[in-house]
């Protein structure tokens, strides 16, 4: 068997990893609860049973599901708590705590290491090849297969800061226009909430919750602080709360704090123009340039060949 064909089961081995990672992403709350109250909800629906109830789902949400829960159950009793702390901050900072727990994270993480080195170890066993270089090959497969999650969640993680941090600016503005107004801090949040629909606003909705069910301002934010873990919404945040604690006007401090949003946002973006040259380098001397040279030099090439000047017919 040829490598190519290797490498081509184990990435579909990967997508499909992957692909139960989306299910997971998409499926908010229990699929079952929502079909009940589909069934109660309607005004015609006939007496049905639970297992009826349960072969309507989808296959994801009635095998895959349960057995990844199932997994991630062992997994957690092996796994570290400080791991799973951390894995947990991750979640929290990819704003997918409430889709994925760390136990079913690390779940998926153990389904990806087993399941690729196994079928290439499989693979290699089935068509002969050395002892050696299955188990090379295996450990190369599970080392990819334990890494791949992590690299997914950082990604996620790095796509929704950077969402944020351009989302941040256009935020405080619109929360210094609200106080100058004449509204307060909360009633500025909860504009700020019900006007877009990004990560930066679920997160103000989410701190606005946390203030009505009970808890002090500060902490709420403090806390929308950690799980964000950006530092312009912790300097945002920070100088938010000593406003507060120190009794100077919302409104000044908002304006600066946009002020200064909005001057590093352009810093930011002219540093990525300048940053651009440099990047095209790459791609230009090993794809571009190689092209040019051989439409280019390639019919005189052939000519020089076929005059013979070189000792070749």
């Amino acid at each position: 068997m040829g490598p190519i064909l290797i490498l081509g089961l184990g990435l579909l081995v990967v997508l499909l990893v992957f692909g139960g990672i989306l299910l997971l992403r998409r499926s908010e709350g229990d699929p079952l609860q929502e079909r009940l109250m589909e069934w109660g909800a309607s005004a015609d629906a006939q007496p049905v049973s639970l297992d009826e109830v349960e072969m309507s789902l989808s296959f994801a949400d009635r095998v895959l599901v349960p057995l990844l829960r199932g997994v991630a159950t062992v997994v957690t009793r092996f796994t570290p708590q400080q791991n799973l702390e951390a894995t947990a901050s991750k979640l929290e900072a990819a704003g997918l705590a409430r889709r994925l727990a760390p136990a079913e994270f690390w779940g998926i993480r153990l389904f990806s290491t087993v399941g690729l080195s196994a079928i290439i170890f499989l693979l290699m066993w089935r068509f002969g090849v050395q002892p050696g270089k299955r188990l090379m090959y295996a450990g190369g497969m599970a080392l990819l297969g334990y890494i791949l999650p992590g690299m997914w969640l950082q990604s996620t993680i790095d796509r929704r800061r950077q969402g944020i941090i351009r989302a941040l600016p256009d935020a405080l503005d619109l929360l210094t226009i609200c106080v100058e107004a004449g509204l307060g801090f909360d009633s500025a949040m909860r504009r700020v909430a019900e006007k877009w629909e990004s990560d930066l606003s679920m997160e103000f909705g989410r701190a606005l919750q946390e203030i009505q069910l009970g808890k002090v301002r500060r902490d709420a934010l403090r806390g929308m602080s950690d799980r964000l873990k950006v530092p312009d919404v912790q300097t945002f945040i920070a100088a938010v709360v000593q406003a507060e604690q120190l009794g100077v006007s919302m409104a000044k401090v908002l304006r600066i704090q946009s002020d200064q949003m909005r001057i590093k946002r352009r810093q930011l973006a002219e540093k990525k123009a300048q940053e651009a040259p440099v990047k095209m380098v790459i791609p230009m001397v090993f794809l571009i340039f190689p092209s040019l040279l051989v439409v280019l030099l390639g019919p005189a090439a052939f000519q020089v060949l076929r005059s013979g000047v070189l000792g070749v017919i």
